[in-house]
């Protein structure tokens, strides 16, 4: 029996010797975790792990030991629970310190306790072996700190060990390790350990000497070499290290003193650290800690922030001081405890007040931003502070008389009232501001009436933040602020920023106060717009146009909520059927600047479904109706009603119609198309208002010209629909655009057809109906390119079509830019090809578009990048020398628009056709390469230098171009050839300094201004300090 047992015994154990020589000796993985498991289900005990590793541990051979310790020290990673239980450590703490209290228990329950006894016994007695074994290890070879690392990772994570057993851990490894020249992964290890030992363990009286052995290394002055194999940065040794200091209050009274310390020094790195650190620190620390250093560390930051002459100090400063006041704030005390906030806020005004009143004013700005940065930590410090300086502010602001005094005076008050919105204040009688409502207002009032544009500037912001305080107006400062903002809506254009900021106000108030801005604004913007018709209609002064525009602004700015665009919308589609109707002079600018004005609001319907389907089916119908009256044959032409369907008012009524249908939920979608396509495919028009047209409206069926027109209309709506609505009569409507789209007769017609046709294939889902009609449209382009008037028609359907497939991965893309590719050689249409892959590669404004539901993949250009850039430049190559441009173009075009992470890799292989390309007569080839290749100058230096010579003549030729954006970009691309190493340039500086002198004559200001800057750039190159 005896043998049997033993015979059971060793059979697990020859397994796991097994496992022990794969990963040791076998240098498999795999085993680590086998190990792991078995140990953690109780097949193996630790100490039977170290028993099988035996000799491997004591092995002459540093990389064997090192793989033995590793497989130790995973095992314990995953089973350090299983090796002290806090409760069993403590007792036998307790056992060895006499302080174990004898309890009366019956013989079964002192016999279990005997068994538990000595169970936690040995496990206590392996753990302190583990480490004393592991400290010793950390004097071994290099290559097996590492894994030393790692256990000791693993037993810093125990609950509980004998006291100073941490300090020795990390003695050890600092007296025997050079923590600083450690691998990234081994630092953050080192951390971990100190990290794990202050969240586990109170280690008394060692807090001190643990504190000791930490702190030596702060602040980290360490600079990594360069090339470093092992990727050491100094931020991630700052980060670290700040995670151990600031992981415990017990070390707020060492380290408190220290960061003072360093503070005050005059290494800015130092400052910069230790005010981080502090700021991290007052996350855990409380009052009590804080206590006895806040004078110091008070007087340490306002020298800081009054003296340094380092943005970054100032900011991490206010920061601190930000963190020290909530700290204070949010601490719980005693009833018999001293509040420190009050003192500390106390110190804070009498240290900054005085210097709010200072004439000079020199340090009136550091004092609000130290206030400020107090005040913003809480409640109670906003109260606090904003109490005490806002009867200040506003007595120096009357005290002060030029404007820019007054700016700085009202910037600070600002500032205050900024940080009130961040508290909410249940009884709002308490609030601080109401007491000082009535001079507010008045001080803002007269900041919106004072010439200076820049007071004005902060006035209309003041008077926002004012306003964005629940119930802090009354109705009549309202209606006074609405009359102020409606006189800074018209001012003149020299007043463009004060205008502009006048109207985004506008629009921020009338959301929360829309009764005031529908009682006192409205009305005044409805009477200036019958005005502005009425000067139209007169043809008045360019003066009166001006002020209808503004007024147009205006009513888009403030439609901000439902209420108000129930009132806005209305005026604005009154106005366009005025146009319609004769009854005044419009050119296509004003019909434009309507549609611009009824985009912004749909912008802002946006936000609010109600608004949204209430401005979709208000505006829609009624533009839909206005093009199709203006689109209707009439015995006299009248030329007010064709400046509807012009090109460029089209395009704003298409851009009003996506905008409008974008947001609108698939169910509200649904009822919408259910109207506009049988009006365009069948000519129903009964849901159009004042549809009484003269003859039937049929833009696919022998419509006129003006008919055909409007199906760049139909193209804004069902292609910024969601793609789960389902299209009625889809079949008929793809078959209309697809013969459309091929008739030459109307240009604009058929490409708004091609571009209709693409976008719903983009949505459709795959299946029989797509290959259906993308087979129509592959035998529709075959035919039209073979030869005929429709070529051009036919080719702007291919594009179309390619970039709708190219967008959603659809394997015909593939077959489709190959034919594009091909056409590169056509004497016709080589030229049109080229520039069709920058349509390919570059986002739509109208259709094809995220926001309008596309398909549109993440990674589309990589894709395309990779699978046809090698075919363009193996047809460069192989092309007769007339159509090399073209290649050339198209890969410019490619190149321009991908990633630039993406092109880098592929750049020494590319870089000599896009040389090429820069020799290339065509202004848009030279261009795009131009704009290819600056930012290449600046991320891929080392390549680009090796072609120094020819991109210096090539540039230099460039900058006398013809065409002014081929200039400045050329004079751009000078400027970044300054970030190549400087050896390299330094032979063609005085060259490019004697070539760079001509345009700095040139007639274009923007052309000069790129010059002098080039110019300059060559000046200091190889100077001391450049």
């Amino acid at each position: 029996m005896a043998a049997a047992a033993a015979v059971e015994a060793a059979a697990p154990m020859g397994a796991l010797w097994g496992l022990v020589h794969d990963f040791v000796v076998g240098q498999q993985e795999g085993p680590a975790d086998q190990v792991a498991a078995d140990v953690k289900s109780g097949n193996y005990t630790v100490l039977q792990v170290v028993e099988a590793l035996g000799s491997s541990l004591e092995n002459p051979e540093p990389r064997t030991r090192a793989r033995a310790i590793q497989l130790l020290s995973q095992v314990l990673l995953h089973c350090h629970t299983l090796l002290l239980e806090k409760e069993g450590a403590e007792s036998l703490i307790g056992k060895k310190e006499g302080r174990r209290k004898k309890l009366p228990c019956t013989e079964t329950e002192r016999g279990s306790k005997a068994k538990r006894g000595n169970s936690a016994c040995h496990r206590y007695q392996l753990v302190v072996h583990l480490i004393l074994f592991y400290e010793n290890r950390l004097k071994d070879h290099h290559l097996v700190i590492p894994s030393v690392l790692q256990g000791l990772k693993a037993l810093s994570l125990c609950v509980a060990l004998p006291p100073g057993l941490a300090v020795s851990v990390l003695k050890a490894i600092f007296q025997e390790v050079h923590v600083q020249s450690l691998p990234q992964v081994d630092r953050h290890t080192v951390y971990n350990i100190i990290t794990n030992f202050m969240r586990t363990r109170e280690e008394g009286p060692f807090v001190e000497e643990l504190f000791e052995v930490t702190s030596c290394y702060f602040p980290i002055d360490f600079t990594p070499p360069p090339n470093d194999p092992h990727g050491i940065q100094r931020e991630d040794l700052i980060l670290s290290l700040r995670a151990v200091l600031a992981s415990t209050p017990r070390f707020a009274e060492f380290l408190l003193p220290l960061l003072i310390e360093k503070v005050d020094s005059e290494v800015l790195s130092a400052k910069l650290d230790s005010l981080q650190t502090l700021n991290a620190c007052c996350a855990v620390y409380g009052q009590k800690e804080l206590k006895d250093f806040l004078p110091s560390l008070w007087a340490s930051i306002r020298r800081e922030v009054f003296q340094t002459a380092s943005e970054r100090v100032e900011a991490e400063g206010l920061a601190a001081l930000h963190s020290l006041t909530a700290c204070l704030s949010r601490s719980v005390l005693r009833a018999d405890a001293e509040d420190l906030l009050d003192s500390f806020l106390s110190n804070i005004l009498q240290d900054c007040r005085h210097h709010l009143c200072e004439p000079d004013m020199k340090l009136v700005w550091p004092s609000a931003k130290l206030l400020q940065a107090a005040a913003g930590a809480s409640a109670r410090a906003c109260d606090s502070v904003t109490s005490n300086v806002l009867p200040l502010l506003l007595e120096q602001f009357h005290k002060h008389s030029q404007s820019s005094q007054r700016r700085t005076i009202l910037e600070m008050l600002l500032g205050f009232l900024k940080l009130q919105q961040k508290w909410s204040y249940e009884d709002k009688d308490q609030r601080p501001l109401n007491g000082f409502k009535d001079q507010l207002c008045s001080l803002v009032f007269m900041a919106l009436t004072d010439p200076s544009t820049q007071l004005q500037l902060v006035g209309i912001r003041t008077l926002t933040v004012l306003g964005a305080q629940p119930d802090l107006l009354s109705y009549e400062d309202l209606e006074l602020a609405v009359g102020h903002l409606y006189r800074l809506s018209f001012l003149k254009e020299d007043s463009q920023s004060c205008r502009v900021a006048a109207l985004e106000a506008s629009g921020t108030l009338a959301a929360l106060y829309p009764v005031a801005f529908s009682s006192h604004l409205v009305p005044k913007l409805a009477e200036e717009l019958r005005v502005g018709e009425s000067n139209l209609t007169n043809g008045d002064e360019p003066t009166q146009c001006s002020r209808h525009l503004c007024c147009l602004q205006a009513l888009s700015a403030v439609s901000t909520h439902p209420s108000i665009v129930k009132e806005t919308l209305p005026l604005l589609l009154q106005h366009l059927w005025q146009v319609n109707r004769g009854n005044m002079v419009a050119q296509s600018s004003d019909v434009i600047a309507v549609c611009q004005s009824l985009r912004q609001m749909a912008e802002k319907c946006q936000q609010d479904p109600e608004s949204c389907w209430y401005f979709h089916q208000t505006a829609i119908p009624c533009l839909l109706a206005l093009a199709v009256q203006a689109s209707m044959p009439e015995k006299e032409p009248s030329v007010l009603r064709k400046v509807l369907l012009e090109d460029e008012v089209l395009a704003a009524m298409v851009s009003v119609i996506g905008t409008a249908t974008t947001h609108l939920s698939p169910e509200l979608a649904a009822q919408s198309v259910t109207h506009i396509v049988p009006l365009f495919l069948d000519g129903n028009v009964s849901f159009l208002p004042e549809n009484s047209f003269p003859s039937r409206f049929q833009p696919f069926q022998d419509g006129s010209s003006g008919q055909r027109r409007l199906i760049a209309l139909l193209m804004a709506f069902v292609c910024s629909l969601p793609r789960n609505v389902e299209i009625p009569q889809l079949n008929q409507l793809m078959r209309e655009l697809l013969e459309l789209s091929c008739c030459h007769s109307c240009p604009f017609s058929s490409t708004a057809a091609a571009k209709c046709f693409a976008g719903l294939l983009n949505k459709h889902p795959a299946g029989q109906q797509l290959d259906e009609f993308l087979q129509l449209a592959v035998d529709k382009v075959e035919a039209g390119l073979g030869s005929g008037p429709c070529r051009s028609q036919a080719f702007t359907l291919l594009l179309w079509v390619t970039k709708a497939l190219v967008l959603r991965y659809h394997p015909l893309s593939s077959c489709l830019t190959a034919r594009l590719m091909g056409l590169l050689s056509d004497p016709e249409l080589g030229p049109a090809a080229a520039d069709g892959f920058s349509l390919l590669m570059s986002d739509c404004t109208d259709v094809l578009t995220r926001a309008g539901h596309a398909e549109v993949r993440i990674m589309f250009r990589q894709r395309f990048f990779t699978d046809n850039v090698p075919a363009l430049v193996q047809g460069f190559h192989a092309a007769p020398q007339d159509v090399k441009p073209n290649y050339l173009k198209g890969l410019s075009h490619v190149l321009n628009r991908l990633p630039k992470p993406v092109l880098l890799p592929e750049l020494p292989t590319l870089l000599s056709l896009l040389l090429e390309a820069l020799s290339c007569p065509d202004c848009v080839v030279q261009l795009s390469t131009l704009s290819c290749l600056q930012p290449l100058l600046l991320e891929a230096p080392q390549v680009m230098s090796l072609h120094v010579d020819t991109l210096v003549t090539k540039f230099l030729n460039l900058s006398s171009s013809p065409s002014m954006a081929v200039r400045i970009a050329a004079l751009q691309c000078m400027h970044a050839l300054t970030r190549l190493p400087t050896p390299v340039l330094l032979p063609y500086k005085p060259q490019v300094i004697r070539a760079l002198a001509k345009p700095l004559d040139d007639k274009k200001r923007l052309v000069r201004k790129e010059a002098v800057s080039a110019r300059g750039e060559w000046f200091l190159l190889g100077s001391p300090g450049s």
